[in-house]
């Protein structure tokens, strides 16, 4: 999991293996498999980079 951040400026944890699609609209939108969306500060690039390396250590431990 990893830590965004709403557009009100709360965290929130998010399940990577959830999102399935990220969109740039300006601000990013998550979309989970669930149908459920969300919007938060990082940006598209942030939250793809924010994963790959939460799945990085996932896989290595």
């Amino acid at each position: 999991m990893i830590e965004l951040t709403k557009l009100n400026g709360a965290p929130i944890i998010v399940n990577v293996d959830l999102i399935e699609t990220l969109e740039a609209t300006p601000d990013t939108v998550i979309t989970f498999t669930t149908g459920k969306k969300i919007v938060v500060k990082e940006s598209v690039e942030s939250v793809i980079k924010k994963t790959i390396e939460f799945k990085k250590k996932t896989f290595h431990e």
